[in-house]
Parts: structure tokens; sequence; C-alpha cells
């Protein structure tokens, strides 16, 4: 199977580094993703996938075979803004190509895995490698906003529920079996605005909350640390004020913060840090998400995403490092994400099993050096294709179904 596999993958190295290019030049904001989900849509199309559709989000859904169980790969298609202009060197929004790379917003977060994926399904299909299973290769939306709502809405509404996910976040080509949880709360304090001129007079709300951030500042130093997946973290990410006018003192005082949760670390105790240090000075409370989608669909998700670790041991996990191995005649690294993804849905929330494999590092995504090696995309290609396979010889192995 490896050389027919990776053979089948280069074969088309042209075409997915075109599709990529393309995509990269379509601006896909969250919520703004309508044009770039059309543009997938016929790519899969194109290449023969069975059926393709769009669900009540908006998310594009490729499907290859009618097993009884479903294997979903998932890449989110909306990226964050590209930030100053001056800080690129080159169009971000043009695809550059290179002789190494695809340059350009979103290569690495995450439009390479994501077609990567789409032509991984093809090589699945030129090859009947499916296993059995049903393919199901998403291109998910609005998970830069708010990681997880795609399969909210996918799983809750749509009934479309995988018994397996592989995500096409970079991970440099090993694979991932988790990563930290993280919220998003905010601090809000009150004041009594008066005239400038006599600030004695009111009570002024950037400065009671000035005590608050310093507390969260020690806060983050003391936080637990796990060997897998790293240190909690908190981080004020956002301040702002509420005042009549620039000569007048503020009235309202409002912080916003990153949590990040390790092992052991939960919505629960996490909010509770930040109620001891902000005490009876002001309100905490958790952010909920409710943003309309390019559809017009609007999913209140409540801003926590849970902790996840799939264990090394489980048969996905394992599945993956059989497909490596078999592809590539050497043992992957098998690690986890610094930074957050669909999985605090599809495993965190709902318990299926979920593992990580994409093109490209971390140290890209959202970053004016926005890339994804063009090697990068074919192996990633042969690796989706292969897992299926390697997936159900495990099972059977096992005498699993």
């Amino acid at each position: 199977m490896k050389n027919a596999v990776l053979d089948r993958a280069a074969k088309y190295e042209k075409k997915v580094v075109r599709f990529l290019r393309d995509i990269v030049a379509i601006p896909s904001m969250s919520g703004e993703e309508k044009e770039v989900v059309e543009r997938v849509g016929n790519e899969m199309t194109d290449l023969g996938y069975d059926e393709v559709r769009t669900d009540k989000l908006g998310n594009v859904i490729g499907r290859i075979g009618k097993g009884k169980k479903t294997i979903l790969f998932d890449s989110h298609l909306d990226t964050v803004d590209i930030g100053d202009p001056d800080n690129w060197s080159h169009d971000p929004f043009k695809g550059k190509l290179d002789s190494r790379f695809v340059h350009g917003r979103g290569t690495s977060d995450n439009k390479g895995g994501l077609a990567s994926m789409v032509y991984g399904g093809r090589v699945l299909r030129d090859l009947a490698l499916d296993g059995g299973y049903t393919i199901l290769v998403v291109g998910s939306v609005m998970e830069e906003d708010c990681d997880g709502l795609c399969y909210k809405s996918m799983i809750e509404e749509d009934k479309t529920r995988p018994d397996f996910v592989c995500l096409g976040e970079s991970t440099n080509l090993r694979i991932y079996r988790g990563h930290r949880g993280r919220m998003e709360i905010k601090v809000t304090v009150g004041g009594k605005s008066c005239h400038a001129s006599a600030p004695h007079r009111g009570v002024n709300a950037v400065y009671k909350i000035t005590p608050i951030i310093q507390g969260i500042e020690k806060l983050n130093r003391r936080l637990k640390n796990d060997k897998d997946l790293g240190k909690g973290t908190i981080a004020v990410t956002k301040v702002d004020c509420r005042t009549a006018s620039l000569n007048a003192v503020p009235d309202q005082a409002v912080i916003y913060l990153d949590r990040r949760l390790t092992k052991g670390e939960s919505k629960k105790s996490a909010v509770a840090e930040v109620r001891k240090i902000v005490q009876r000075t002001g309100k905490v409370e958790v952010l909920t998400y409710e943003r309309k989608s390019w559809k017009g669909h609007t999913l209140p998700m409540e801003k926590y995403f849970p902790t996840w670790v799939l264990p090394e041991e489980h048969d996905l996990v394992q599945a993956g490092a059989d497909a490596f191995r078999e592809l590539f005649s050497r043992r992957p690294k098998i690690d986890f994400w610094t930074f957050s993804t669909n999985g605090v849905y599809t495993m965190g929330i709902a318990g299926i099993p979920t593992i990580g494999f994409g093109p490209s590092e971390e140290k890209f995504a959202h970053s004016p050096l926005d890339r994804c090696p063009i090697d990068h995309l074919v192996k990633a290609s042969a690796f989706y294709a292969a897992l299926p396979t390697a997936l159900r010889g495990r099972l059977t192995s096992k005498g699993k179904k």
C-alpha cells in the first residue's frame, strides 16, 4: 500500500497546490466564509465525492462511501484577519508560491490542512481505501471565533455524529492527541461619573479595576502545570471603559480574560479564582458567542472549551501511528497542541475519539509568516488516505467491528 498511496498523492501535487492557492486568495474571516465554502464544494464535486452539501450553520461536507461507521476529517476554512498589512512582505491573499512553500493568510491555519484532506479523499477514493467506513471531509466554519461551534451544530442540529475524528490543524506532520482547554471571561466594575476637573466627587472605575488587573497577572504565575499539556495561563486581552466624555470620570470599566486550562482545571475552578480577586468589586461572567453564520443561522454557545486528551494507547492514536510508519518508515512523534481546536467539542464535550495530523507548524499561525510546505501537503494527503485502512486493521485484529 505504501508506494501506491505516496505515488498517488504525489500525482496530485500540482493540483493540491493550485487548490490551496485558490482558497487562500478568498478572504474568509469567521462568519464570512460563503465564497470559500462554494469553492471547496466545487472542488469536492469535481474530484468525484459521492455527496457534497452544506449544513444549517454553513459547514461544507463531502462524503465518500456508505459504511456503518464514520471517520470525519475536519479542517476549518475561516481565518483571522491579516493585522497590519505593512507587516507582510507579500500580498496575504495571493497564495504566493516559491520552490518550497505556499504563503498567505490561512495556509498554516487551516487551509493547508483542508486542501490536503480534500485531496486525501480523492487518493482514498482512487485506491478504494475507505476501509468500509463512511468518510466525511469537512470544511468547518467559525472556528476562529468559537472553537467547536461547527460540531455543536453538526451533532446536535444536523444529527451527524461521527465515530472517529481527525483534525487537520498544524502539527508539523506529527500525531497530536489533545490540548489545554480555554475560556473567555469578562469582568465588569462600576464607578460614579463626575467632571474630571474634580475627580474626588466621583468613583473612577478604571482605578477600581487596576488592582484586579494586577491580581490577574499574579494569578498567572501560580497556575497549575502539567507535564504533557503544559501550564495553565490567564491573560488580560482587552481593557475598555465607559465615560461620558474625555473630561469625565469613567463610571464603568471592563476587562476581558483569556484563560487556558491545563489538566485538573475546570470552568468552576477558573471562575472561582477570578472571583476571589474581584471579590465584591465587580461582576465575573463567562462569555457567550451569538454571531450569525454566513447562512444567517445563530447558535448560542458558552465560550468554555474543555481540556481534552485521548490516551496514547487508544486505537485511533495507534492506527495513526501505524499509518505513519507504513508510509514513512519511521515512528511518528506523538504530542499535543499549544493552541485550541475543534476537538474541544468532538472529544471534550461529545466524547468522540479525536486525533490531529496536519501540514505546517503552529508557529506560523496568525502571523505574517503564514506558510505551508509543499511536501507537507502531499504527505498529509497520503496520511489521510491511509488512516481508515490502518484503523480497520487495528480494530479487526482486536476482534472489534
